[in-house]
């Protein structure tokens, strides 16, 4: 299994959104590394979810549903999409900093390729984030 974090601006996709369609095709990648990554994509592998620009957090875990496909959106076999459902809304968000100031996350991709919209994870990395996320006031 693989896991990975996908980007979304709240504004224009946001968590309460997905969960509320029940599922969601990941279009709209354009840049070759992220597609790179989509197609790395197995039905499944575990996903986190981040609001990027407003919250600056991970707020929840997806799943893959469904692998690569070439993305409806757009007339060019360069590009792919991968379907998504919602698994689970965190009871805690786990926001950007916290991450940035978890020596164990120093090696975290949403930090050093913040501009990516789709990552990979390590499994510990995932592992972190998810006791983050999950943890006890």
């Amino acid at each position: 299994m693989n896991y990975w974090i996908v980007k979304s601006e709240p504004f224009k996709y946001s968590w309460d959104h997905f969960v509320n369609e029940k599922r969601a095709i990941w279009d709209g990648v354009r840049n070759y590394q992220a597609r790179n990554n989509l197609m790395a994509m197995k039905e499944n592998d575990l996903v986190l979810f981040y609001h990027s620009n407003e919250g600056k957090e991970v707020v929840g875990l997806a799943k893959v549903s469904r692998e690569n496909y070439p993305d409806p959106t757009i007339d060019d076999p360069r590009w792919v999409v991968v379907e998504l459902v919602p698994v689970e809304r965190f009871p805690r968000t786990v926001s950007l900093s916290q991450m940035k100031s978890d020596t164990r996350l120093q090696d975290l991709s949403l930090i050093r390729q913040s501009r990516l919209s789709v990552l990979p994870l390590r499994p510990e990395e995932f592992d972190i984030i998810l006791g983050l996320a999950h943890e006890q006031n």
